[in-house]
């Protein structure tokens, strides 16, 4: 974590601008919090990723929460290329001030240094695999770029720091954990997945009180209860004719992820204003 740390203060020295992908339905748990003190002093833009699976008036008041704080922000669909030139429009409006004041100074324009950063499992790599796609790795070479780094050019206005991904955050609030597992970025094999199923329930039921039992019709708000009439509706048993609790919590924590419960946010600004 210190390696990646140092590192990273390395790399920032040589860019414009930081572009940060986060978990639309998880905007704060999905954030590395290294990120705020490491890009100090930058322009910043958060990528709300996943948007298709979130509540889209939650992802707007992320987007109108992270703006307020001076950072930029829209929402998009990394799998989707039409998410491109929504996040070619945000990147123009943060480095306007930028181009405006090196163009005052009689400075030549050039293309815009940017580094992609994210936590695992945000998308940081389908986005940019699909942005840059095309675009051939490069050693820069160019004053004030540091011999050896691989930049990717995405046109003649934008590069991007080829960079492995930056470290996992390091949480104290149980919270943030539960959030991550609840998405998928903490793998299932280390986590309970009974528990987690009880707790996603509960989430949900909380914000949104009619998505789980419009997904499958089942009326209890009992989450223990609801997941034993899910196993029996969707024959989830074993020899005997037992539940078979743990494969029944699975298919309902895989079908949150997919979006079967519909598009929801687990974590609302109002939270965390």
């Amino acid at each position: 974590m210190t390696k990646a740390i140092r590192q990273m203060k390395e790399d920032i020295k040589l860019i414009d601008l930081v572009i940060e992908i986060c978990d639309a339905r998880i905007p704060v748990s999905s954030r590395n919090p290294e990120i705020d003190d490491l890009a100090r002093g930058k322009e910043r833009i958060v990528l709300l990723n996943k948007s298709d699976l979130a509540d889209p008036d939650a992802t707007q008041e992320w987007v109108r929460h992270f703006e307020k704080k001076g950072i930029y922000a829209v929402s998009i669909n990394a799998r989707e290329r039409k998410s491109f030139r929504a996040v070619d429009n945000i990147i123009e409006k943060a480095m306007a001030k930028k181009r405006k004041r090196d163009e005052s100074r009689g400075i030549r324009p050039r293309p815009v240094r940017t580094i992609i950063v994210g936590i695992p499992n945000s998308g940081k790599s389908t986005f940019i695999n699909s942005y840059a796609k095309g675009a051939r790795a490069k050693t820069g070479n160019t004053p004030g770029v540091t011999r050896g780094k691989q930049w990717i050019r995405r046109g003649k206005s934008l590069e991007l720091l080829d960079t492995p991904g930056i470290l996992w955050p390091k949480f104290e609030d149980e919270t943030v954990g539960i959030h991550l597992a609840c998405v998928g970025s903490i793998k299932d094999q280390i986590v309970d997945t009974q528990e987690l199923a009880v707790l996603l329930i509960e989430i949900v039921n909380g914000l949104y009180p009619d998505a789980i039992r419009d997904t499958y019709g089942i009326e209890s708000e009992d989450a223990g209860k609801f997941i034993d009439e899910f196993a029996d509706s969707h024959g989830c048993l074993i020899a005997g004719g037992e539940r078979d609790i743990k494969r029944a919590c699975t298919l309902l924590l895989t079908d949150f992820r997919a979006g079967k419960w519909g598009r929801l946010s687990i974590e609302k600004v109002a939270a965390y204003e």
